[in-house]
This record gives C-alpha cells, structure tokens and sequence, in this order.
C-alpha cells in the first residue's frame, strides 16, 4: 500500500512558477502539465500525451495561443484538456483527452487535487494568508529531497534537531532544553507543537535581521495540518515582554515559516519553503540575509534525510524505533496521516 494520501490537496508549485510556457512538476508519482493562460489562468492536466504517452512538456512539444501541440505527432489539446486536432483525419477520438485536475491559487500557491475530483472540497485547503498579505514580507524556494514526505514532517514537528543540526543559524541550547506541549485537534486533522522559551540566547538568524541582542524571549508554536502544510509561528521579543492582553504585540517581531511538504514519488519530496515577516519590509537587506539563511537551513535538513532514506532502505524489517518525549508532535502527525491513507 502507498503511504500517501489520496482524495488530497498539495501544493504543487508557487504562483511566480507558471507562466505562458509548458511547465511540469510530478506530484504524488503523477506528471502534471501546467501552463497560465492569456487571460492568466492557471491549467493542470496530465503530462502525457493520450496518444503514445509523449510528455507534452518536452520540447519539441510547444503551446500556441493556448492550446497544446504534442511534439511527437501533433496531437493538440485545448485548455480543457480535449484533443481538438489529429493529424490526417478530421475525427478526433472520443477518447482523446487529458485528465485535468482540480485546481485553486491561492496564499501564492498553486495547490491541486490528488484523486478522486468529486472528492475536492476547496473549503478544505489550509490557509497561509500572511504569504501574499501587504503587511508581510515574505522570501521563499523550493529544494527537492531524495526522501519520503514524512521524514521532513517528523523533522520539521521536532524543532529541537536546531540545537545540533543548525547551531549557527537558528539552533540554541534552549530549544533542545525546553519542554514541549501537544495537543491535537481530531476533528479538524491538526497537531498543534509549542514550545515558550522566556529567556535564550538570540540566535544570529534572528538577531542579524530583528537587530535584537543578547538574551530574548523565544515562542514557537507549530501548527500543522496533515497532509502538505506545517505552519510556524515564530514570536521573537525583549526578554520579560509579553502580547497585550487585546493581543496586540508591539514589542515582538513575527515571523510565520510555511512548508508544503508534497510528495513527488514514495520515496521524494518537494520542500517548499517560505518566510514571512512583519518588520522591515522594505529592507531588501534584510530578506537577502533570510533568503540565504533559511534556505542554508533546509539545505541542511535536505542532506540530513537524504542521508536517513538511505538508511532506512538498507536497514531489515522489525528495527524497533525510539521515541521520547519531545516526539510527541511527530508520533501524532503519523498518527493522523495513516488515518488519511487508510480512510
């Protein structure tokens, strides 16, 4: 059986990606097809062709005034996916057609419906409004992973792998120090992950672009929505401040970190990442200097868990695991996304 969920919405590419050229991106083992329309739509249909299978994304294959020309044999497909053309006859099969995926743009993501179409409730795509909000600014990419998805679900729900792994940049003794709370939200398929550092050192990440100095107070509460997007929440602030009690938090900066984790195969994963903040954000400096940072950081993890793939495909049936408490977050989200594949 696959570990990933079907009857799914994943992230598939950002907005800025699709342009008025053929552009593919396999999603969940599925090639899809995406291009933005004149009138700048954005389409999502399978990036084969219905005749011999031809990836219409490879060249010679190209895309006149929306429509798609195959460039194996010149099949030619509408933005309906509908094969309006075959060379030498004027009937064109019934069934020549692609199929097309449901599709919303939204929070500058482009997220598409993985099974089942009848099955893609829009209202149940997670938000991350701050990502294309005025009173934002946000820097973010993409790495791949040669590792399945929910490895970087289970880093990603234990922060205390900063301490060791990216000391330097994000990591300081006391996140790795601090207790954690869990809690999660059945009905609604969401874990929840915080862990309120009163007093810790500021780490140059955030020093170099808050300018804050010395020792700060540190909140990170994770909320993640099975089975694509994970949501931090990073509240920095002068040691002993604290959000007013109408929740305005003028003494703190804010800074919202978003993965999309989607699986590209069983075994490979897309890593979209972005960093959102409410200061500064006119600063090109400051975004240069987290846009290089963070994605140091993923980089980091990438190597990291393309090293653990490799182990865990070597390694013989029945190695019993460890967990401790500060895997509580991530045992829950495995919980929650074997309920999605089995279900």
């Amino acid at each position: 059986m696959s570990a990933i969920p079907r009857d799914q919405w994943y992230v598939a590419a950002y907005g800025s990606e699709i342009g008025t050229e053929l552009f593919s991106r396999t999603i969940c083992g599925e090639p899809i097809l995406f291009w933005r329309t004149r009138e700048g739509t954005v389409t999502a249909m399978a990036d084969r062709c219905a005749h011999r299978r031809f990836p219409l994304s490879q060249a010679p294959s190209r895309l006149v005034d929306d429509q798609v020309v195959c460039g194996y044999h010149g099949f030619t497909y509408g933005v309906d996916g509908k094969c309006v053309a075959v060379p030498g006859q004027t009937r064109v099969p019934r069934t020549a057609r692609l199929r097309q995926y449901p599709l919303v743009e939204q929070d500058s993501f482009v997220w598409v419906f993985i099974g089942d179409p009848e099955k893609a409730d829009t209202a149940s795509i997670p938000r991350a409004p701050y990502l294309d909000s005025p009173g934002y600014t946000t820097v973010a990419g993409m790495e791949p992973l040669r590792a399945r998805y929910s490895l970087l679900v289970d880093n990603l729900l234990d922060l205390s792998h900063e301490t060791y792994l990216h000391g330097g940049y994000i990591g300081t003794p006391e996140v790795a120090e601090t207790p954690i709370t869990t809690e999660v939200d059945d009905e609604a398929g969401v874990v929840y992950v915080s862990r309120h550092m009163a007093d810790a050192a500021c780490p140059p990440f955030y020093a170099k672009s808050t300018g804050l100095q010395g020792r700060i107070t540190r909140w990170q509460d994770i909320e993640y929505t099975p089975p694509c997007l994970y949501k931090l929440h990073s509240r920095i602030a002068p040691v002993g401040s604290a959000p007013n009690p109408d929740g305005s938090d003028p003494d703190a900066f804010h800074v919202e970190v978003v993965y999309a984790i989607t699986p590209e195969t069983e075994h490979s994963t897309h890593d979209f990442w972005a960093v959102a903040r409410d200061f500064a954000l006119d600063d090109d400096g400051v975004s240069a200097f987290l846009a290089e940072n963070n994605r140091t950081v993923v980089l980091q993890d990438v190597e990291a868990l393309d090293v653990l793939e490799r182990v865990l495909a070597a390694e013989p049936d029945g190695y019993q695991e460890l967990s401790i408490n500060i895997d509580t977050g991530g045992l829950a989200a495995r919980r929650l996304l074997q309920r999605l594949v089995t279900s």
